[in-house]
This record gives C-alpha cells, sequence and structure tokens, in this order.
C-alpha cells in the first residue's frame, strides 16, 4: 500500500525514491524500467511521485538536487557578513568546504553510488544529465565568489571554480571506484593545494600548519593528510 502523502518526510522520501530506482535500474535496464514500477517499490503513488519529479532522470539524480541546496546554502549562509573581513570567513576556502559536502555525502553511501555509475556509463541522456548536474555545482561556487570578491578577475574566478570542480570529481570517482588513496584526507590536501595556488585567501603564518578534519575522522586519516600538509609547506617555502 502506497504512503499517504502527509506521511513523508521530504528528505526521507528523495533518499527512497533514489535507492529504489537505481536498483531497478541496475536489475531491469533504464528504459524497461516504468514509473509505476518505481513508485510501487518505494511505497508511494504514481501521484505522489510525478508531483515531485518530472522524469526518471529526476528520480536517479534526486541526491544530487538536495546536495546542490546545502551547497548553495552553505554558501549563502557565510554571504551573510557582507564581505570577508567582516566575516572572518576566505571566500576561496570556504568553496573548497563546500565541495566536501558533496564528496562526504557519496563517502557514506558508496553503494548506491556504485550501482548509480553503472546505470549511467550505459545510457548516454544519463551521462549529459551528470555533466550538466557537475557544471551546476561549479556555476554555484562562481555565483559565490563573484559576490564576495566583487572587484576580483572573472576569470581567476572561474579558473578557480574550474579547478576545485574537476579534483572534487575526481576524486569522488576514484573513491566511488574504491581507490583506498581517494580519501576525504586526501581531498582536503589536493583543494587547499588549489588554493594556495589560484586562491587569494590568506596564507598561513611561517612555521604553521593547518588540517581541517570533520568529528569522526579515523586518526591516521588526520595523521596522513597533516603529513602531507607539512610536506606541501616544506616545499613551498623553500622555493
Amino acid at each position: 500500500m502506497a504512503l499517504s502523502d502527509t506521511s513523508l518526510d521530504p528528505a526521507d522520501f528523495r533518499t527512497q525514491v533514489v535507492a529504489e530506482s537505481i536498483r531497478l535500474f541496475s536489475e531491469q535496464g533504464y528504459e524497461s524500467t516504468t514509473v509505476e514500477q518505481i513508485a510501487a517499490a518505494a511505497g508511494v503513488s504514481r501521484r505522489t511521485l510525478f508531483r515531485q519529479f518530472r522524469s526518471k532522470e529526476d528520480m536517479i539524480f534526486a541526491d544530487h538536487e538536495s546536495l546542490l541546496a546545502q551547497v548553495a546554502d552553505r554558501l549563502s549562509g557565510d554571504d551573510e557578513g557582507s564581505d570577508s573581513e567582516q566575516t572572518g570567513a576566505d571566500p576561496w576556502t570556504a568553496v573548497c568546504s563546500a565541495a566536501e559536502i558533496v564528496f562526504t555525502h557519496f563517502l557514506d553511501t558508496r553503494d548506491l553510488a556504485v550501482r548509480r555509475l553503472h546505470v549511467v556509463a550505459n545510457v548516454p541522456a544519463l551521462r549529459d544529465r551528470e555533466l550538466v548536474t557537475t557544471y551546476r555545482y561549479q556555476r554555484i561556487f562562481e555565483d559565490y565568489l563573484r559576490r564576495r570578491l566583487p572587484g576580483e578577475s572573472r576569470v581567476r574566478i572561474v579558473g578557480y571554480a574550474a579547478a576545485i570542480t574537476s579534483v572534487h570529481n575526481y576524486m569522488l570517482r576514484s573513491m566511488i571506484r574504491g581507490d583506498d588513496d581517494a580519501t576525504l584526507g586526501h581531498l582536503r590536501t589536493e583543494l587547499s593545494r588549489i588554493r594556495r595556488a589560484l586562491g587569494g585567501g590568506v596564507s598561513n603564518p611561517v612555521g604553521v600548519s593547518v588540517v581541517t578534519y570533520v568529528p569522526g575522522t579515523p586518526p591516521e586519516e588526520i595523521v596522513a593528510a597533516l603529513r602531507e600538509q607539512l610536506h606541501a609547506d616544506g616545499g613551498e617555502q623553500r622555493q
């Protein structure tokens, strides 16, 4: 029996639909799976499904829509206090932190990400949709940096946002494919290098290295990130 419209938490509903649509696409094929089958598997009515999603493509990428909103919210929250001198935040670093939201989500839901990767690889329309979604993240980064740094070169902003997005996506795909080196700590190290090379954030004082991490990060990842950070800082000081 389908759940009533009022009994569905929006976030849980989207997660449920993404999981079931990807499962069915994996088992039956994208073209062979109907909206009715997805609705039945997700435990909702066809009407409810169509109120939230316009197509099967929307269903398989529903978590990306939530992530795009989270990234935009994180950066708009940083926008509240006007420029970086007032908020104490570095806009270039804020973009790196926002990118971590996406990586962390798929790190926590890797099995689902693996199944989606296989489905998307076999459907040209889904590959195109994935490319468009990637650009939407980049555009959020660009728009934020333009708001926060109105005097900054547009070329520099576009180049920085593209570099952050590209490195993040490379690490994300490596993690999904099972690369042991594709960790959150490694991602942070690489994004930090981009910030130092292309961003305009305040440099760390001589002799001080900073590594940020979320609560619950394994100690070995923190140590590895600190080791890489110390190595990178030492290389810069010798140049």
